[in-house]
């Protein structure tokens, strides 16, 4: 076995990894960029090394940077994890021919896999089902338009390199061919330099079956059953489940056995995810299955297989690496209960999964199931690597006791300071076909208008989100859990108003504190009257409104406050933060980030009038500059950045104060 590994990857997947090595008593290496040098993989393994800027291309794509600090380390072999360099061939050989082992497949299987066509004419040679199309070399309009009227519409056209979901188009029509062939073409020579495509039979309710394989350099290839990874949105996978709800002994039998097959036609070793298309118009049937294309690497979704089977992959990984035989055989394996694994993210399911960026305010994650991350609370989401945050896997004797564990441990994620996917991971969850098992790849697009929206605050909620965005409410440090609450006045209540931004609606609220933790709160033309009972130290609540009770978790962070309650997550944005002013405008203002981005430039300085309509901060995001003007007339009390900071969406820029009269 290996004493010292290096990682060549980041973020959940190198902590995983680094878990794995500790338990078997291997040192590791990490490397990281600049984005990432307070990192969580980055403290936990024995040694780190910096690759370069926060851009990956020169960071964690650097393989000579890699291979420099694997000489450095004394590192024996090079874990890639997956994503970055983990399906890179030429990767593979600068590792071997620096004298270390790769800790996957060979190179030549890497290429054998690489590309969809050449896959596929491996494929159908070694007697595995693949998809009616054409996957040839003859790429001239004419022909195939040709190809396709043989085939039959719908037809699907796909680059024959990459993956995502690029250069994929459906077409339904002859008359409709050509123009989805030039916007395939060109999306695809734009995302993966090749423009060339293959076109297949288009399935009316496909379903994406995966089998895990695992092959060692002695010669042996076994299946670790099956993955059902229907639920995606936008080709990309969401929820995964093991094994695959309605999967026959027959069925389970001819993919696990063509997936056999598929790894022994390229002499594969190490783990490997062979990917099945299902038409399941007539449900599931063993003649209905074909190959798709086959993942060189472990999977994101590797942990359900774990969950089932008892097995630890990474140790697999690093056992074949090191040069031992398949730990079990085929007879040896067997399925146990049921695992889902729901991919948490940052980003804004009701804004087309748009990603989010900024500071995990809060980060607090369920105990009783197995949760994978690489981030903390305090930790930056940035805008130079994938948005996921953390993966959720939760295992029961069967599918309808796992669904539960999952929906629970979902509905008790607190996490704040970024937007995350976590309440619609819930509602999927709690969708009838999903948690009946009846899913296919189209499911999340035609429940989109109940999945995707988040659903409106009510009142209650409105009224704990003022409260926090006035920062009336701190955590304990004493006995009394309301010993800090603020805005109290012995002489009566005092009023204090805020502004709050919540799913495209302005709110004016009014709070009044009084004694007990109790508060009165007028939202529009409706007054409410609301105690707080409970401990603070973690923002949990029980907030009693008289007539019911509300249990909370409650936010403040900067301009933004977050309300976890009935299994969904509120976050609102202050336009006036705490300040006592009753009537009157408030005392000070704050200039915050309207989304995140790059500051261009800051056009004045501290203590500079200003008056209304004056730039203060230039910003760019998405390409675009957005100029951020004063409010009103005043003065510039405090500038918080500079010209080439990074910022988070509502990151506090310059505060306001008025000019003093003469």
């Amino acid at each position: 076995m290996f004493r010292k590994i290096l990682i060549a990857n980041r973020g959940e997947i190198a902590c995983r990894i680094i878990r794995t090595a500790r338990k078997l008593g291997i040192a590791t290496v990490a490397v990281y960029s600049d984005a990432d040098r307070a990192a969580l993989h980055v403290q936990m393994a024995d040694e780190a090394f910096r690759l370069g800027p926060a851009e990956a291309a020169r960071s964690y794509l650097d393989i000579a940077a890699i291979i420099d600090v694997c000489r450095r380390s004394g590192a024996e072999a090079v874990h890639p994890g997956y994503g970055f360099l983990s399906e890179n061939p030429d990767f593979v050989a600068a590792v071997e021919a620096a004298g270390l082992v790769f800790i996957g497949p060979s190179a030549s299987a890497i290429r054998a896999m690489g590309l969809k066509d050449a896959a596929k004419a491996l494929m159908e040679q070694a007697g595995v089902p693949v998809v009616p199309g054409y996957h040839g070399d003859n790429q001239e309009t004419d022909f195939l338009a040709a190809q396709a009227d043989a085939i039959g519409y719908p037809v699907l056209i796909k680059a024959r390199a990459g993956g995502g979901g690029k250069g994929m188009r459906r077409v339904e029509r002859a008359n409709d061919f050509a123009a989805a062939l030039a916007s395939a073409r060109r999306e695809a020579e734009a995302s993966f330099g090749d423009g060339r495509v293959l076109v297949e039979k288009y399935m009316a309710k496909p379903r994406h079956i995966e089998v895990q394989v695992f092959g060692d350099r002695h010669g042996n290839v076994v299946h670790l059953f099956e993955r059902d990874c229907s639920a995606q949105r936008r080709h990309q996978k969401v929820i995964e489940e093991a094994p695959a709800p309605g999967m026959t002994a027959e069925m389970r039998e001819a993919m696990g056995t063509a997936a056999v097959r598929a790894a022994q036609a390229i002499g594969y070793s190490g783990a490997g995810t062979v990917e099945f298309i299902a038409d399941v118009s007539d449900g599931l049937r063993a003649d209905r299955f074909f190959f798709m294309e086959m993942n060189t690497r472990l999977q994101v979704e590797h942990p359900v297989t774990e969950a089932i089977t008892g097995l630890d992959l990474v140790e697999w990984q690093l056992r074949v690496a090191a040069g031992e035989p398949l730990p079990k055989r085929q007879a040896e394996l067997a399925i146990d209960g049921w695992a889902f694994e729901a991919r948490l993210y940052a980003e804004n399911p009701a804004r087309d999964f748009l990603p989010s960026t900024g500071r995990l305010a809060l980060f607090e994650v369920p105990g009783d199931v197995r949760i994978d991350s690489g981030v903390r609370a305090g930790d930056e989401i940035t805008a130079f690597y994938d948005p996921m945050i953390a993966k959720v896997i939760a295992h029961g004797a069967d599918r309808t006791e796992a669904l539960g564990r999952l929906a629970g441990a979902l509905a008790r994620c607190r996490i704040a300071g970024v937007t995350t996917n976590a309440g619609f991971l819930g509602r999927l969850c709690r969708e009838p076909h999903f948690s009946a098992g009846d899913v296919d790849t189209g499911l999340i697009g035609r429940e989109a208008a109940t999945l995707l929206p988040n659903p409106p605050a009510g009142l209650p909620v409105q009224a704990l989100a003022a409260i926090a965005a006035l920062g009336l409410v701190e955590p304990a440090t004493g006995d009394d859990p309301w010993g800090r609450l603020r805005g109290f006045r012995l002489w009566g209540p005092s009023w204090q108003a805020v502004r709050l931004e919540h799913e495209g609606r302005e709110l004016e609220v009014r709070v009044a504190a009084g004694e007990g933790g109790r508060f009165d709160v007028a939202i529009d033309d409706v007054r409410m009257s609301l105690a707080l009972r409970g401990t603070a130290s973690d923002g949990a609540i029980l907030a009693d409104f008289g007539n019911h009770s509300l249990a909370a978790t409650i936010v403040r962070d900067g301009l933004q406050a977050t309300v976890f309650a009935d299994g969904e997550i509120h976050v609102f944005h202050a336009e006036e933060m705490a300040g006592l002013h009753g009537e009157e405008e408030a005392g000070g203002d704050v200039l915050a980030a309207p989304m995140p981005g790059v500051v261009r430039l800051v056009s004045v300085v501290e203590g500079a009038a200003v008056v209304k309509g004056d730039p203060l901060v230039t910003m760019e995001a998405m390409k675009m500059e957005l100029v951020l003007a004063a409010p009103r007339d005043g003065t510039v009390e405090a500038v918080a950045v500079a010209a080439g900071d990074q910022v988070a969406e509502g990151a506090v820029l310059l505060r306001l104060v008025a000019e003093e009269p003469e």
